[in-house]
């Protein structure tokens, strides 16, 4: 996407890196972007304000109470004017200032007014990108809808080396125009009713033991997420996981195979697209115990009998909906892909290999091969999940705009 002629609030808070933001909002200028640069007052302390006033060809704000325009409050014309709102560095006080809705200088109260998309691009020592507090603060702001560029690992001015690092201008540039891109053709699922399961099952054994698989939920959260992006109303059932619910998505907690199953009945009839991710147990205890099993000599044995197959229910059931399954497999993924695309009467799956490097259970990135019921099999080599989530749902839309024809 190109950047001319949008308005970008850059946020710059009082940190080593505020230098690069001089570069930022050079390219960003340069790029014909109309650049309203806002600074923290320790922000000014390691870059004048009248640098970012030479490169942006704007007035600079440090004050709230300095109103450059008697006819404007000049930070309500900041928040309602700008297309997106970028803070480049983000220091671990920024960041904690907005999680706690403060707002007590010109930064802080103008991102509290905004509507805009906020990106923000950390900066600051390992320890403290690593802290409790900080990633508790991130968390929050990523619940919210707040967009993350990931700091980069290398040196730090402090001298020490790990993450922490802010991103390079020209990838800062680069995700934004990538990702405002995916946002003007986002609302292509507008008015779609989309279902998505994710995570693991647990099988309850007795009070303190289970059954369960190493899924993360992670590639699951993604398309919920993507799919809540572009438009459409997304619920999201999730057994049990470490992950917060997109914004935007309706999240329902399960823990069992069963319970999953009655969820996803329970809302099936109204989905236009059902994207069933979720690592379901295909086994569980035939008996139970409401008191913990005491340790015994010799072996355990502990009889074990089928879950109900939800993705073969679903497909047998299947009157309008658009119904896609995921394989995660060892070996021979696109055999047995082909085979459960078949079996279960889907119209897609994606079939993975899971032990793969930088594919399957609990990683950030992902391998997909997507085939559909009419013999395609596209191929998405290793990415964020995230990309592989937004390139899952194009070939989803591809494929129902060729059965409309």
């Amino acid at each position: 996407m190109n950047l001319a002629g949008k308005t970008i609030c850059l946020g710059v808070s009082g940190g080593i890196a505020a230098y690069k933001a001089c570069a930022l909002t050079s390219k960003l200028t340069q790029k014909g972007a109309d650049v309203h640069v806002i600074m923290t007052q320790h922000a000014a302390e390691f870059v004048s304000p009248l640098t970012f006033q030479a490169l942006s060809r704007n007035p600079v704000y440090t004050d709230t109470f300095d109103e450059k325009h008697p006819e404007k409050i000049a930070h309500i014309d900041l928040a309602d004017k700008a297309d997106l709102f970028l803070l480049a560095p983000a220091t671990a006080n920024l960041i904690g200032k907005i999680a706690g809705g403060i707002a007590d200088e010109m930064l802080t109260t103008t991102l509290l007014a905004t509507e805009a998309p906020v990106y923000i691009a950390p900066a600051m020592n390992v320890h403290m990108y690593a802290h409790p507090a900080v990633i508790r603060n991130m968390q929050q702001l990523d619940a919210w809808g707040y967009r993350f560029i990931e700091p980069e690992a290398g040196y730090l001015a402090c001298g020490y080396v790990g993450k922490g690092r802010l991103e390079e201008p020209e990838s800062i540039i680069r995700i934004l125009e990538e990702q405002a891109e995916q946002a003007e053709q986002a609302q292509d699922l507008a008015g779609k009713r989309v279902l998505v399961t994710a995570g693991p099952t647990q099988e309850t054994v007795d009070p303190v033991r289970f059954f369960t698989n190493h899924s993360s939920g992670k590639m699951g959260y993604s398309i919920a997420e993507a799919a809540a992006k572009r438009g459409a109303a997304v619920t999201l059932v999730s057994g049990p996981t470490q992950l917060t619910a997109p914004a935007g998505v309706k999240k329902v907690d399960v823990v069992s195979a069963d319970d999953m199953l009655q969820a996803v009945l329970s809302v099936y009839d109204e989905q236009d697209i059902v994207i069933k991710s979720a690592a379901v147990a295909d086994y569980r205890p035939v008996q139970t115990s409401d008191k913990k099993m005491k340790k015994q000599a010799g072996n355990l044995v502990i009889e074990m009998e089928r879950t109900t197959d939800i993705l073969l229910t679903l497909g047998q059931r299947k009157q309008h909906q658009f119904l896609v399954g995921f394989a995660a497999e060892t070996e021979d993924a696109i055999t047995y892909g082909l085979g459960k695309l078949e079996r279960k009467h889907l119209d897609a799956i994606c079939v993975n290999t899971v032990g793969k490097d930088g594919a399957g259970f609990q990683s950030d990135t992902n391998e997909v091969t997507y085939l559909n019921k009419e013999g395609k099999q596209q191929h998405f080599p290793s990415n964020t999940k995230q990309q592989i989530a937004h390139q899952i749902l194009n070939e989803i839309l591809a494929d129902m705009e060729a059965d409309e024809v």
